[in-house]
């Protein structure tokens, strides 16, 4: 046998996966463009597209390791999603963090009273929002153990 005969071809990730990790990329890039309103928005802003203002203190007045848990999340599930992707091994660990990170603001949504001030609403969107990473998560598993 010639040596180009025995060397393995590469294997072909399946379709599903593909669509699924281009969905997780246009997913975070919407999370991305949330993230830079949530930090550009001020009160007079909220108030504007509709919040009471209680509604808009609430949502300017958390803590800044809210902002931060938002930015790992978006910024995990991004460079998570573009590296399964690329079925890369490290899709794993980063979008391990940016579930952790989703997980620890929706703590926080409950601690801080959003969850009280927004509603049932909030605590849907961001319920999926943990859900979708907790997804992608599994996905980039299932991705590094079948190799």
């Amino acid at each position: 046998m010639s040596e180009l005969s025995m060397t393995a071809a590469p294997i072909r990730a399946p379709r599903w996966l593909a669509a699924a990790s281009l969905a997780g990329i246009a997913w975070n890039l919407f999370g991305a463009a949330q993230f830079a309103g949530s930090i550009t928005a001020t009160e007079a802003s909220l108030i504007a597209q509709g919040m009471t203002p209680a509604q808009a203190a609430v949502m300017t007045g958390y803590p800044v390791w809210m902002t931060a848990a938002f930015a790992i999340g978006v910024a995990g599930g991004l460079i998570g999603s573009v590296l399964l992707f690329m079925r890369h091994t490290g899709a794993m660990p980063i979008l391990g963090v940016s579930l952790a990170a989703y997980i620890a603001l929706w703590m926080g949504d409950l601690v801080y009273g959003v969850f009280a001030a927004l509603g049932i609403g909030q605590v849907v969107i961001l319920t999926i929002v943990v859900g979708i990473a907790a997804a992608l998560f599994a996905l980039s598993r299932l991705t590094v153990a079948k190799g």
